[in-house]
Order: C-alpha cells, then sequence, then structure tokens
C-alpha cells in the first residue's frame, strides 16, 4: 500500500537576486576587481544566481511503500553526489554519500534517498550536521530497524585556501539503530558501502 505522498519543503529565506547582484559587485570592486571589462561585466549576476541555486533546495515528493514482502536486508545507495556550501567561507564541499537503511513496515523509493541528500546539502552546512540531518530524517519519516550515513567530501575552503591540502578528502558517518548496535550489520553496511572499517 502506497500512503499518500507527502510534499517536502524546507523554508526558504527571502531571496532578492537584484540585491544579491549589487552587493556581488561591491564585493568584488571592494577586491580590486574591475567588473567594467567584458569578461566581467555579468559576473556579479552570475554570482548571485550561482548562490542562489547552491543555497535553495528543490521541493520534492515523498513516496514510500509497504514492505510488504517483509524485506529485511539491508538498502544502500552508493556515491550519491553531494554539493554543499561550507557556512564557515561559503566555499563549496563536494563528495559523495552512502546511505543505507534496514526496512521496518515502510520503503522509500530509491531515488528518494538522493532527494534527501539534496534537501539538505542546499544551504550553509558543515558535514558533520548534515550526515546526522540524513540519518535523523530517515529515522523519523521510515522507522527502520537501522540507518547509515557516510558522506565523503572534498572542501574547497581546505584545498585552495589556508593549508591548501589539496586531495585531503573528510570522511564523516552517522549509524543509528541496528547498523549502530550489531557488529555484523554495522560491518556489511561500510563493506557494501565501499568503506575499509575495522
Amino acid at each position: 500500500m502506497t500512503l499518500a505522498p507527502l510534499r517536502v519543503t524546507r523554508q526558504r529565506p527571502r531571496q532578492d537576486l537584484a540585491a544579491a547582484e549589487r552587493a556581488a559587485a561591491d564585493f568584488l570592486a571592494a577586491l580590486g576587481i574591475d567588473c567594467d571589462s567584458d569578461g566581467l561585466a555579468e559576473t556579479p549576476g552570475r554570482m548571485a544566481r550561482a548562490y542562489a541555486e547552491l543555497l535553495t533546495p528543490r521541493d520534492f515528493t515523498l513516496t514510500t511503500f509497504d514492505n510488504g514482502e517483509g524485506y529485511d536486508e539491508l538498502v544502500l545507495a552508493r556515491a550519491i553526489p553531494i554539493r554543499s556550501v561550507c557556512e564557515h567561507h561559503l566555499l563549496p564541499f563536494l563528495g559523495v554519500a552512502h546511505v543505507g537503511y534496514l526496512p521496518g513496515e515502510r520503503i522509500l523509493g530509491l531515488s528518494k534517498l538522493a532527494r534527501v541528500v539534496e534537501l539538505f546539502a542546499h544551504g550553509p552546512q558543515v558535514q558533520e550536521r548534515l550526515t546526522r540531518q540524513i540519518a535523523d530524517w530517515l529515522t523519523v519519516h521510515l522507522s527502520p530497524h537501522g540507518v547509515g550515513v557516510v558522506i565523503e567530501a572534498t572542501h574547497l575552503c581546505m584545498t585552495l585556501r589556508g593549508v591548501q591540502a589539496v586531495g585531503a578528502t573528510t570522511i564523516t558517518s552517522t549509524l543509528l539503530g541496528t547498523l549502530r548496535d550489531d557488529p555484523r550489520s554495522r560491518a556489511e553496511f561500510f563493506a557494501l558501502a565501499g568503506i575499509a572499517h575495522a
């Protein structure tokens, strides 16, 4: 049985793209960048639109289904692309999420795992919180026996500035329920996600 679909949205702050474009132009001018040249004339507007896109999640319709077959093995989506923005420097971080759950009475349409990742990735974020938000959301909406989320990402605030650690990857994980409490289930999740784990 399919439950009535749930429209999933996050509250969006009011956006004023014209004001953002003016602010981007002032920002670039303050850094000594002349936006009067042909190549840079449209840059403030492009900046405003690019950040608006990075910071605004898309709505989606959540569809879950009755687990009538009693499926009780791990469901895992690997390498879901992530793009987010570090809330400390407003520079992007990019990577992948591996998201899995042990079904209870409901199962999720597979594309919705990627939608949930996107829902929380868009907006100023820190990777640790993002990992936990995805796991908590799935726990609330599916009531599964367990949830696992691993995110592997490269942070431009770490590779382009400061320490300039090019090639460094940050890995975070959140395990809930059986995937946290049962060593065999935890090991299976990490193995299927392709993550080395002791």
